[in-house]
């Protein structure tokens, strides 16, 4: 209800000039080409994204460390306070080095930090490391978001973003599957971790590789 509200205030300028009918597949014409490379990205990084989901993640620590409902929660409620900051000042980063760079200069050392993870010999440093994590690895979603809009038309932007949201959905929503089976294992319990931190690292090499000379602030 409360968006609805928010929504009502908007100003008509808001919306992007209309445009002259072009051929368009998926409500895309010029752009298309690179929404659907950042769409195939986007759904690697979303694919290893559900490898680790938060409660994924809590039920490794309870396995684990035999941690507690009430303990898990205050770590998870640090951890999303954590990406939130992280998140507002992506903007002011991407304002200096570019998006690119922010997107992969800041998710690199957070998915070498997932890695670390199950490695960690006590549950406190394991949830300083994840927590560590945390502080730098949503910085990516804004300015995901923002290039994502800066390389298309505007009259392309609700496609873009319409086609790159539903190949993360599609991504996303694989993954947890082998999660619970690779959980379900005591030798593969922090598999997870290692899966996701890995796939994640190639998504940002090949993301830098392919946009770093369409970098933009």
């Amino acid at each position: 209800m409360a968006l609805i509200v928010l929504f009502l205030f908007l100003s008509p300028a808001v919306e992007a000039a209309v445009a002259p009918v072009k051929k368009r597949v998926l409500g895309l014409h010029g752009s298309r080409g690179i929404v659907l490379k950042l769409s195939g990205l986007f759904a690697l990084d979303a694919f290893a994204g559900g490898f680790v989901i938060q409660s994924m993640i809590a039920y490794w620590f309870h396995i684990k460390f035999n941690l507690d409902a009430a303990i898990l929660g205050s770590i998870f409620f640090g951890a999303n306070i954590l990406a939130g900051v992280s998140a507002l000042l992506a903007a002011r980063i991407a304002g200096r080095i570019g998006l690119i760079n922010t997107m992969v200069f800041t998710h690199l050392p957070s998915n070498v930090l997932l890695c670390l993870v199950p490695f960690m010999p006590t549950a406190g440093l394991a949830v300083f490391v994840l927590l560590l994590r945390f502080s730098i690895s949503q910085m990516d979603v804004p300015t995901r978001q923002s290039y994502t809009m800066a390389v298309v038309a505007p009259d392309e932007r609700s496609a873009a973003s319409g086609v790159t949201s539903i190949a993360r959905a599609v991504g996303a929503s694989v993954s947890p599957a082998f999660t619970g089976a690779l959980l379900a294992s005591p030798a593969l319990l922090g598999a997870p971790f290692l899966i996701a931190g890995g796939l994640k690292i190639v998504y940002d090499l090949l993301l830098y590789r392919s946009f770093r000379k369409a970098d933009v602030k």
